[in-house]
């Protein structure tokens, strides 16, 4: 019998290391209610000011809430726009600068709302049924565009008789019959499409624009005239069957529609220039792999001559936006661990700026960040950096940046943190270099051994950098050297590392990740008697993987993982697209590749005691997954647990307690089974 009931572990008792020697506290579980993050900056057309979502946590709602801030873009003056314990999002400053658009549900459902920068008057713009999404001003400030969710008119297969008065019956059946009917985080989906709108900016009626059993969107951008805005969306025949299909369209405020491109492949993104003679978007041509880089095109405003601008730069781009002269294209790109801005000019040569956008999340340190560009060319983004979570920052040029935020100060200056190394290793497989970071713990003595950490990132398609983690700051304060790492399969080191994994995950990513364990131990900082691995979703597929093919590691938490190729296929949310790249074929045709690659093939291979994490409406990796992993561990006599996060999704760390409640019983669990010095 295993030494576990099947319930959440509770939080063991931890007792703190000493503090260094200057008396400073280390991380604790409490300060993760402490934390801010500076997201979403937009710069002021003339580039004087910047407003920015400011997040925190609410520790009486156990909440993040994001208040609206705005600071002079040369560090004065930082002040609330909008604040309390409601959120506010998405700021958007009107081309002259003297208005601001932004989102809220302050008066019960979300809305858009305008905002005078001159007296501080407000105007609720809209009055909606449903909760608008993307916003963009037009040039002429008259307008403002969204997106919203429109609901299908439905019947249902049979009417029930009519109840006797008084009786209380059943909830009526649902019937569901379209493609993407559930979403992780959304739940179930209202049948109904994502349609184009605008709304005059004094307040009135919206005007849908566009109209369809087609979802439309994907970033809008108008031409200058203020008669038509771009945008990208799946009108292929197929487009359910389809996902990754997209195409550029226009459409104008009488609501014609111009289909602009037309390839095997996704278009999004698109950005009009300023003259409204160039469109940039990003995309490539479709062959159903897992990966694919996104290149930066332009094309003229009427869909032809389309150039690709950045097909010899291997790594992927995005967010394009026009430089204010019409000269180039500022983009954003993933290198080595983080997400840079760079500079294309139309002759396809990209400067590749030394701004790294960082930090627009708490839990793990995956690459993140976003950044707005002025008329002149001045730009903000979001800074961080391994010890502190975003900041807002302004250049140009490329120049030096100035950091006009310093919202973590107060708590992280007054902290003794891990110290964050880079490191890279050879795989044992072919050589191949591998990246990754070793995270101290405070007070870290040279020459001596400690319990060590393999934390693995998800996605696979996804990276993990020198970005803040209250998780590995969790871990390291608690006495662990951690290593976190990019195996084969990560993004950020061009194509054909990414497309290692294409039909072969997990497999020589496993390698990788054993080959940096040994790096750690070779360089005599971990315990080798004291090893423990844990990763979610892809990476709680490798700590499956892991604990399958060796029995090196003492403990192991499988955080939402796929276990079962098969039923992971045919129960998550987006399984068109799992199913069309992940795979050579569907399931009842080819069930030997998805066992071949499936963990649960490897559980008779168990040793290590293994706990299993999920959210309870997770609908991404669904909940069976880890639950299919338990019982056969049960099955087996190894030792299990299965910790189950009441409401979560697939981001079961969505919540601050919930972050605090993961590496808690992560720690949990490998302290049962510490064996002590």
């Amino acid at each position: 019998m295993t030494r576990l009931r099947m319930a959440v572990l509770l939080l063991a008792p931890f007792t703190m290391l000493a503090a260094a020697a200057h008396g400073q506290e280390r991380f604790s579980a409490l300060d993760v209610f402490q934390l801010e993050y500076a997201a979403d900056p937009q710069i002021s057309p003339d580039g004087s000011q910047v407003v920015y979502v400011r997040s925190s946590n609410d520790i009486m709602t156990d909440s993040t809430r994001g208040n609206l801030w705005i600071v002079s873009s040369d560090g004065r003056d930082h002040r609330p726009l909008l604040s309390g314990r409601d959120s506010f999002s998405s700021p958007r400053w009107s081309p002259d600068g003297t208005r601001l658009a932004y989102a809220s549900s302050v008066e019960g459902s979300r809305q858009i709302y305008v905002r005078w920068m001159d007296t501080g008057q407000t105007a609720l713009v809209t009055n909606l049924t449903e909760a608008p999404q993307t916003m963009a001003w037009s040039p002429d400030g008259r307008w403002i565009a969204f997106t919203m969710h429109v609901p299908a008119d439905t019947e249902p297969l049979s009417q029930l008789p009519e109840k006797p008065e008084g009786a209380k019956w059943a909830e009526p059946v649902k019937v569901i019959e379209q493609t993407y009917y559930r979403a992780d985080g959304e739940g179930y989906l209202d049948p109904g499409f994502t349609h184009l709108f605008v709304v005059p900016a004094t307040g009135g009626t919206p005007r849908q624009l566009t109209h369809g059993e087609f979802n439309d969107g994907g970033g809008l951008s108008w031409t200058p005239d203020s008669k038509a805005i771009v945008f990208s969306a799946n009108r292929s025949k197929n487009w359910r069957l389809d996902p990754r299909q997209s195409d550029v369209f226009r459409v104008s405020l009488d609501g014609e529609l111009t289909q602009l491109t037309r390839r095997n492949g996704p278009d999004g993104q698109p950005a009009v220039s300023p003259d409204g003679k160039l469109i940039a978007y990003v995309g490539y041509d479709e062959h159903n792999r897992g990966y694919e880089n996104s290149i930066l095109y332009v094309m003229n405003a009427d869909g032809s001559n389309v150039r690709a601008l950045s097909k010899d730069f291997d790594r992927s781009v995005g967010s394009p936006v026009w430089q204010g002269n019409g000269d180039g294209v500022f983009v954003s790109y993933e290198d080595h661990g983080l997400i840079r801005l760079g500079y294309v000019g139309l002759d396809g040569k990209l400067s590749g700026w030394h701004h790294d956008l960082t930090g627009e999340s708490l839990g793990r340190p995956y690459t993140s960040g976003s950044f707005s560009v002025s008329k002149n060319g001045t730009y903000a983004f979001t800074a961080g950096s391994a010890l502190r979570p975003a900041d807002v920052a302004v250049s140009r040029n490329g120049r030096e940046a100035r950091v006009l935020t310093s919202l973590n100060e107060d708590l992280l200056a007054q902290r003794d943190l891990a110290r964050i190394e880079p490191v890279t290793w050879e795989s044992s497989h072919d050589g191949r270099t591998i990246e990754g970071w070793i995270a101290y713990p405070p007070g870290y003595e040279e020459g001596r051994r400690y319990p060590f950490i393999l934390e693995i990132h998800g996605g696979p398609y996804a990276a993990y950098g020198p970005n803040f983690s209250a998780e590995i700051q969790r871990y390291a304060a608690e006495g662990y050297v951690v290593l976190y790492a990019n195996p084969r399969g990560s993004t950020s080191y061009g194509a054909d590392f990414a497309q290692q994994i294409q039909y072969a995950y997990p497999g020589h990513d496993y390698d990788d990740l054993m080959s940096g364990v040994d790096y750690v131990i070779e360089r005599g900082i971990a315990d080798p008697e004291r090893l423990f691995v844990t990763g979610g979703s892809g990476g709680g597929v490798l700590t499956a993987w892991i604990v399958g093919k060796t029995d090196r590691f003492r403990a192991a938490v499988v955080a939402k993982p796929v276990i079962n190729w098969a039923s992971f296929v045919l129960t998550a949310d987006f399984y068109p697209f799992f199913r069309m790249a992940w795979f050579k074929a569907a399931p009842w045709e080819d069930p030997q590749e998805y066992w071949r690659q499936s963990p649960l093939s490897l559980v008779g291979n168990v040793k290590t005691p293994t706990a299993l994490m999920t959210g309870e409406v997770d609908y991404r990796t669904p909940s069976s997954e880890a639950e299919q992993f338990y019982q056969a561990l049960q099955l087996r006599n190894v030792d299990t647990a299965m910790i189950r996060v009441p409401g979560a999704s697939h981001e079961i760390a969505a919540r601050p307690s919930s972050l605090i409640a993961k590496t808690g019983n992560i720690m949990a669990w490998f302290g049962r089974y510490d064996k002590k010095e």
